[in-house]
């Protein structure tokens, strides 16, 4: 391995060891852990996410406003679930810390 390609490595090893340090991190691996405790919960989790997920990739404009409307008051109540809010809102605070990461490294490197 080169000079610059260990020097880099080791920067992204850093990386790694920051974000698992981090609060953000640390509170999702807490949340994930409390959700797993319960699979019944888990599963209806998991049905949450995919279906987000398919409403989010196979609609767009109006119709994917629509969507997201009856698909936010359909799982209202579930949201309302201590555990689940605080599940979902670790877990999206963690993809956001990656999304900026990813955007940084994109923006900065002109790729």
């Amino acid at each position: 391995m080169l000079k610059r390609e260990k020097d880099v490595s080791e920067k992204v090893d850093a990386l790694v060891e920051s974000i698992k340090a981090s609060n953000i991190y640390n509170n999702y691996l807490l949340q994930k852990s409390r959700v797993e405790k319960e699979p019944e919960l888990k599963k209806k989790i998991d049905d949450f996410r995919r279906e987000n997920f398919e409403v989010q990739q196979n609609y767009q404009g109006a119709e994917l406003d629509n969507k997201i409307e009856e698909f936010e008051m359909r799982y209202a109540s579930f949201r309302q679930n201590p555990l689940v809010d605080q599940f979902l809102s670790a877990e999206l605070a963690f993809c956001r810390l990656i999304q900026y990461i990813e955007n940084r490294l994109e923006t900065e490197l002109d790729f």
